[in-house]
């Protein structure tokens, strides 16, 4: 565990310096060393705040891929490059974070694992929601098999007026799409790794531009423009899996319902259920009676003491990198990050032609 692992950043911007930089710089195994992006300013901003002294700066990613030093690619850039930047970055001979969702389309995420089988590099997606507290203890009930077999699930991804107006977030041409890919993604992924269960069958989806057409509306960031709009502003799927099970996906920047819900899942087994609501609540039935638990996540107990729990961001990179340093399969496998993204494509593919998406070994499942 003596080994320095050196990073890479292609791409200084929001997601870079909210998670990826502040998370690494913590971790004493970890040296920033290169950071790259299209606005070259940001790329030095970044070097001068986290890199190790001897960092490098850069406006093109494919230079940065040439320095030798770099063990690690994080890829913080929009949707529509990341498949090309971390496939050349695995096949420049790095192990690979990319930031969610995995890629644009399937096609393109289905070339990003298999260009980690080929190069023998690791590769995991940025769903850090599968690293807070209630999440990894839901996981764990839910391995131990204490919810039974969990035919439904409900992935919430829900706000009532929270469009994200900067960036590139309401172009598809760069995004691929809405609130769907954005934070869908997340709740998305929550719940099939919860449930353990990548092989779908079939897809029925619809997504809406209904309050994205209006003017001056009220939103979190300030409003939006109706001409810049064109995203989705909702989008729905129902999921039937192989074995049975359904799975109900809600997400929404915008939409008139007031159980906003974001990144969590409800399931529903033959054991038991669980949901994020209030918390973590598990509910069942013992002794002939029906009963509700609320788990405390909160590992205090002491007066003006909170415990010291990492937070979703730092564990993910602890873990990430560990798994480097130990050779160990990453905690989000980009097997199941590429099931995600072939999911929400038939959702939006469902949408457009108004029918239901059969998967039928067209697809390559998990």
């Amino acid at each position: 565990m003596n080994k320095k692992i050196t990073v890479g950043i292609i791409g200084c911007g929001g997601i870079a310096n909210a998670k990826h930089m502040p998370s690494l710089a913590k971790l004493e195994q970890v040296e920033m060393v290169a950071f790259c992006d299209i606005l070259i300013e940001k790329a030095h901003e970044s070097a001068q705040k986290y890199g190790n002294g001897n960092a490098k700066v850069y406006g093109d990613y494919t230079e940065l891929l040439k320095d030798d030093r770099i063990d690690v690619i994080h890829v913080c850039t929009p949707n529509d490059s990341h498949a090309d930047i971390t496939v050349a970055s695995l096949e420049a001979g790095k192990h690979v974070m990319c930031e969610k969702p995995m890629a644009k389309t399937a096609a393109e995420a289905r070339r990003m694992v298999e260009a980690a089988k080929r190069t023998g590099k690791k590769l995991t997606i940025g769903y850090q929601n599968r690293f807070r507290q209630d999440s990894q203890y839901l996981h764990k009930i839910c391995t131990d098999g204490e919810l039974g077999d969990i035919y439904f699930g409900k992935a919430h991804s829900i706000r009532r007026r929270a469009v994200p107006t900067w960036g590139v977030f309401l172009d598809k041409e760069k995004q691929g799409g809405g609130p769907l890919i954005d934070i869908g993604t997340h709740a998305l992924d929550l719940t099939l790794w919860t449930m353990n269960n990548y092989k779908p069958k079939v897809v029925l989806g619809k997504a809406y531009h209904e309050l994205s057409k209006k003017e001056n509306a009220a939103n979190a960031w300030g409003s939006w423009n109706p001409k810049e709009f064109t995203v989705e502003d909702s989008a729905f799927g129902f999921i039937l899996m192989e074995n049975g099970a359904t799975i109900i996906l809600e997400s929404s920047w915008a939409i008139n319902l007031l159980d906003a819900q974001e990144a969590k899942c409800t399931l529903a087994g033959t054991e038991g259920g669980a949901d994020m609501k209030d918390g973590l609540r598990i509910n069942g039935e013992r002794y002939g009676k029906l009963f509700t638990n609320h788990v405390e996540l909160d590992s205090s107990g002491v007066a003006f003491y909170d415990g010291k729990v990492e937070n979703e961001s730092d564990l993910e990179a602890r873990l990430w990198i560990e798994s480097i340093l130990n050779d160990t399969e990453p905690v989000v496998k980009p097997e199941e990050a590429l099931v995600v993204t072939e999911i929400l494509e038939a959702i939006y593919e469902s949408s457009k032609t108004g029918k239901a998406v059969y998967f039928d070994n067209k697809v390559l499942s998990y």
